[in-house]
């Protein structure tokens, strides 16, 4: 990863409203070449917005957004990025490969028909008609044409939806050979595992404001909690009831639960059962350090209370 000089992309003390709710509250973002960058968040958090006006799709209250040292909405800033949105509105009677070669021929260095469809998994799909495709097989081609461009900056919004899992690890591959290029990617997504495997960098986002930024190890450091997996006769409903136990379930033949106290867990466990094998400690994932992270940021306050 190299992400070395001046961001591509930044918001400096940026503020969005729309009407009295304020969807982004005075965020500081700066995106770089060469890094995957993993905005998260729950719904309602403010990620959408931020997306908007990196875009130039919407306008900031406050603060300063900039792309490639441009107003967003500048053509010469636009014609360096590529989008995968959520949705997206294409021509259903085209097939793969005139979509591909109409969206490249907007931009002024865009990649080989052919060199596009192998990175984004579509070669087999060229010659079909884009409304006779499936749900996942359209999200592949919508990935393709915001590759195209070659972009230096890509937008990537839920990316894998819809996607099976074979699509989904040929997306991150080819994630993987853009960033290797020199390309920033920005990444949306709920699938928490997606970005713990493939963000350098991840940003977590409530009521519009970041509550922690860094990488996944940064992230997981925060949070007391670590996973405790074994193979026991004890059964998840009793070890649950352990004051010590956040949470715990079957896995098959395993035990699967997480605390803040592990050292005390296992000594327990291993007194419960001296039978007990193939014991693993291991730190909180992403998942569990998302959670603990927004939880309190969602929790309603005292004022919000009082308003309902």
């Amino acid at each position: 990863m190299n992400t070395t000089g001046s961001p591509i992309a930044q918001l400096s003390s940026v503020v969005k409203r729309y009407g009295n709710h304020t969807a982004v509250d005075g965020l500081d973002l700066m995106l770089h070449r060469g890094e995957i960058f993993a905005l998260l968040g729950p719904n309602g958090a403010g990620k959408s917005t931020t997306i908007s006006m990196l875009l130039g799709l919407a306008r900031p209250d406050a603060g300063r957004v900039e792309l490639f040292g441009e107003d967003p909405q500048q053509l010469v800033a636009r014609r360096r990025i590529g989008v995968m949105l959520q949705s997206a509105a294409l021509p259903p009677t085209l097939r793969v490969g005139e979509l591909l070669r109409l969206t490249a021929s907007y931009y002024p260095a865009p990649r080989d028909e052919r060199e596009t469809a192998e990175l984004a998994g579509v070669a087999d799909l060229l010659k079909r008609p884009y409304a006779a495709l499936s749900g996942g097989q359209q999200r592949r081609v919508q990935f393709a044409l915001a590759l195209c461009g070659r972009p230096e900056l890509l937008f990537l919004d839920e990316p894998t939806v819809g996607m099976d899992l074979e699509a989904r690890q040929k997306l991150w591959v080819a994630l993987r050979h853009l960033v290797a290029e020199g390309a920033g990617v920005v990444l949306t997504t709920h699938y928490l595992e997606e970005a713990e495997a493939l963000a350098h960098r991840v940003c977590v986002m409530a009521r519009g404001r970041v509550l922690s930024e860094g990488s996944v190890d940064d992230l997981r450091a925060r949070v007391a909690l670590k996973r405790v997996r074994c193979i026991t006769r004890l059964r998840a409903a009793e070890v649950a009831a352990w004051p010590e136990v956040a949470e715990a379930r079957d896995e098959g033949e395993r035990l699967w639960l997480s605390t803040d106290r592990a050292e005390s867990v296992v000594r327990r466990l291993l007194d419960a059962d001296a039978q007990l094998g193939e014991l693993e400690v291991q730190r909180a994932g992403l998942a569990e350090a998302f959670t603990e992270l927004t939880r309190a940021a969602e929790a309603p306050t005292e004022a919000t209370r009082e308003a309902a």
